[in-house]
Formats: structure tokens, sequence, C-alpha cells
């Protein structure tokens, strides 16, 4: 079983770094930029890189020097990943510290930063000289949505490589494995999640994140009085917030077992004093709320592309392309039908700007409540007089 079994709907990508992993190493980048749409597995597509490159059998999947990289544990590859809204320059400081090092065992030191674009301009310089020239032995992984995402002088210094948007039915064979569900829950997740792998996956194994996301469409179909929108608006968030808690407080209750674990400690065992400000530092009040609003961000992004799938699938029926294309909410059929003969092209292609505006404001720090409240005002559909029925496609 190969690194690469792991990816989904990248062949090309696949074969490309596959060959490169199995080649001569002096043709090898030493600096990358891997992009793709949210949920199309880039980081992914970097570790399994980093793996062959690292595997005596360029990424067999078998050896211990794959299940280690993949495990996330190889002392020669390194993973930043982060749950908070931006990453921090010290953070970035004490990787450039660590890229000099020589690699202990494996012949290159790989860096992998999942989400460099959430690094802030001063930030990203302390990164650019390493990118640009970087240590004899070391190669630096950068993962963003778009090369746009990246200061122009760090994608100048990269070899970027773009992912695509996995296909449906590779997304859903894949859960239906990866999950172990039923192929009709499999189809229908990965038909939800529009490509994005981790959504679907979510989708198969969290029934209530399936019915929230029912719930926002039922929601934003109904949208006829200003009250309707502060009333969604404040279920939305309420929601988003409830996950973003409930999240956090799990992953440091999971931090603190680790933490007990490694020092030998049971339970109830109390903290000894030489170790007693590390364990403090674990779900330390400012670092929880970081995390919760990274969370919370992450929540109502996915929010606003599901709503955004509602003036797609309109603008699919309007154009009668949905046998060519098909409809993401098929559960929603009759009202999407409905509501394409309520607004008209041009009004559908308006509103998913207005989504997009949304989303620029929620990552510009804007107050989400009041970015929700205006927004689902401005999708309400005001009955007109006397209006009549209009059919779309054959």
């Amino acid at each position: 079983m190969s690194v690469w079994n792991t990816i989904i709907g990248q062949k090309p990508v696949v074969d490309m770094l596959s060959r490169i992993a199995e080649g001569d190493p002096s043709h090898l980048a030493q600096s990358w930029l891997f992009c793709g749409p949210p949920g199309s597995g880039r980081s992914n597509v970097a570790l399994a890189f980093a793996a062959a490159l690292e595997c005596p059998r360029h990424g067999c999947g078998e050896c211990a020097v794959c299940r280690s990289v993949m495990a996330g544990n190889h002392p020669d590859v390194t993973v930043m990943a982060t749950d908070k809204v931006t990453i921090g320059i010290d953070e970035v400081r004490n990787l450039v510290d660590k890229s000099e090092e020589t690699p202990h065992t494996a012949p290159w030191h790989i860096i992998i930063i999942t989400d460099v674009d959430r690094m802030l301009e001063r930030t990203t310089n302390v990164l650019l000289k390493e990118v640009e020239e970087p240590a004899e032995r070391t190669i630096w992984m950068l993962c963003a949505p778009s090369p746009q995402d990246v200061l122009p002088t760090i994608r100048s210094r990269t070899r970027l490589v773009t992912l695509a948007v996995p296909l449906t039915r590779d997304v859903a064979e894949f859960i239906e494995k990866d999950c172990g569900v039923d192929s009709r829950l499999a189809a229908r997740c990965a038909r939800l999640s529009e490509g994005h792998i981790g959504i679907a996956r979510l989708y198969a194994m969290d029934d209530q994140a399936l019915a929230d996301r029912d719930e926002l469409i039922v929601g934003v179909l109904g949208l006829r009085r200003v009250s309707d929108a502060v009333v969604l608006a404040d279920a939305l968030l309420a929601n988003a917030e409830a996950q973003a808690t409930a999240t956090v407080d799990k992953a440091v209750e999971r931090e603190k077992a680790e933490f007990r674990r490694v020092n030998g400690l049971k339970a109830k065992d109390p903290i000894p004093t030489v170790i007693r400000s590390e364990w403090n530092a674990i779900g330390k009040k400012n670092d929880v709320k970081r995390r919760s609003t990274r969370i919370m961000r992450d929540v109502l992004d996915r929010s606003l592309n599901s709503i955004a799938s509602i003036y797609r699938d309109v603008a699919v029926i309007q154009n009668g392309a949905e046998d060519a294309v098909g409809i993401v909410n098929l559960e929603n059929r009759r009202a999407l039908y409905d509501l394409a003969a309520s607004i008209g092209r041009d009004d559908a292609v308006h509103r998913m700007e207005l989504i997009a505006r949304a989303r620029r404001r929620l990552g510009g720090n804007g107050n989400p409540r009041l970015d929700f409240e205006a927004l689902f005002c401005s999708l309400i559909v005001f009955p007109a007089p006397n209006a009549g029925r209009v059919t779309f496609g054959s």
C-alpha cells in the first residue's frame, strides 16, 4: 500500500510527485507551494510527498519511515498546523532555527506549514530568506488555498503544485471505505460537501453536523421576514459557539491526558512543582479564546459555503443545466425551483456576491452576528403580487 493511496482525486499531481521522489535528487526543488481549494487535501499531498522522499522505497507505505511520517512523529519531518486564527512570529522563528539542523536519520529535513496563508506579512518575511535559500538538506513545503493568498515574494521563490477539486464519486468511494458507512450516505455526504473531503467525513461521522446543515438550508429557503433573519442568525451563531467550545474543551482534555502519560502520572496524581508551569500552560484562557475563535470561524465559513450552494443550485436551474451538472441540495429540490422562479438570474448572482462579501467581513474581524443578520436580511424573498410561476429546464 503506497502513501499515495490516501490522496483522493489528484492523479496528475500524484504521478508528477511520485516521479520526482523516485528520480534524481538533483532535480528536486527545496521550496514548494501546494495550492488547492479547501478540502482538496493539499496538506495530505505534502505529507505523502515528504514520506516518499524520506522512504528508501519512495513511499511504499509499509516501512517504519512511511508509517512514522504519516503518523506525524518522524524526527526529520516537522508539520506546523495551527488551530488559531494566525500563526505567530515566534513559532516561525523557531521553525527557521530548526530548519538549519542536519537530518537525524533521513535524507532530508522536511518542514510542512499547512496554513501559510494564516501568517501576517511580517511573519511571512521571517520565512522569506529560508525559503529563498534553504539549508543544504532542508525542504520547505507550504500549503495555501491559492497563490494569491501568499505574498508574491514567497510565490516567486517556490515551485507551485496546484490541486483540483476531487470528483464527487471519488470522495464518495473514499468516505464509504474510510468511514465504514453505506454507499447511499457516502454519496450524499460527498455531494453536500462539494468535493471537500474533510467536510464529507464530518457529515458521515457526525449526525448532528449533517442535521445542522439541513436546518440551515431550510432556514435560508424559508426567509420571508426580518424577524426570520434575526432568529436564524442567532441560532447559527449559538450553534457555532457551542461547537467551538466543545471542540476546544475536548482538545484540552486530550492534551492534559497526554501530558500525564508522557510524564508517567496517573489521573489523580498531583502535578510535580518542576513541571507545573507547563501543566498550567495547557488550556490557558487566552490560548483557548484564540482556538475557539478559529474553530467558530471555520464553522461559520462552512455555513457560508452551504448557503452559497443554494444560489449555485438556483443558477443551475435557471440555466436548465441540472441534468448536466446536478444539484447539491437535492433534498430541497422543490423549494429551489420555487426560489428560481421568484428571483431573476442577476439576483441569484448578486446573492452569491453578498455571501462572498460576508465571508470577507468575517475574515476581517467583523462582528459575526451583525454580518449574518445583514446577510440573511438581504436574502429575504418578498412575494411579488400576482407573480406567475416560471418553469425551468425540460
